[in-house]
């Protein structure tokens, strides 16, 4: 599988990281994990910032606490809390329930594309196939 391709992002871009993505890194998924290997480059070298929602931050956390490994949960959420967390509000909510009604997307999904769209993301990266009817943002798989 081909690395992600970043081209055409501006310097500095602010993405949205969907919950796959961050999954098959932490995890170090022996095809997928490479796939997104330059996206985490960028974010180390300075060059993106990366934002998540409290959607994948308990879909992160959710194996290592099913596997009892607290200090894992915890240092998934350190690192999580270290970029910029959107929380899911009112305008959120009603914003992917828009999406959900014009696109047919499932909730979880719709929360983050309507995620992104309110902290006005450069792109949401995900490993989703179900964003191909959104047209309102930019999305990277």
């Amino acid at each position: 599988m081909e690395p992600l391709d970043l081209s055409g992002l501006p310097e500095h871009a602010l993405l949205l990281l969907d919950t796959p993505p961050l999954i098959c890194w932490f995890e170090a998924h022996p095809e997928l994990g490479p796939r997104f290997r330059p996206l985490f480059e960028a974010h180390r070298d300075g060059g993106v910032r990366f934002a998540v929602t409290t959607i994948s931050l308990a879909e992160v956390m959710t194996g290592p606490l099913q596997s009892n490994d607290e200090a894992l949960a915890r240092r998934y959420r350190n690192i999580l809390e270290s970029w910029q967390i959107v929380e899911l509000d009112a305008a959120i909510a009603e914003n992917a329930a828009r999406l959900r009604a014009a696109a047919r997307l499932k909730l979880p999904e719709a929360v983050q594309a309507a995620s992104a769209l309110a902290v006005n993301a450069d792109a949401l990266i995900t490993h989703d196939r179900d964003f191909s009817r959104l047209k309102s943002l930019r999305v990277l798989s």
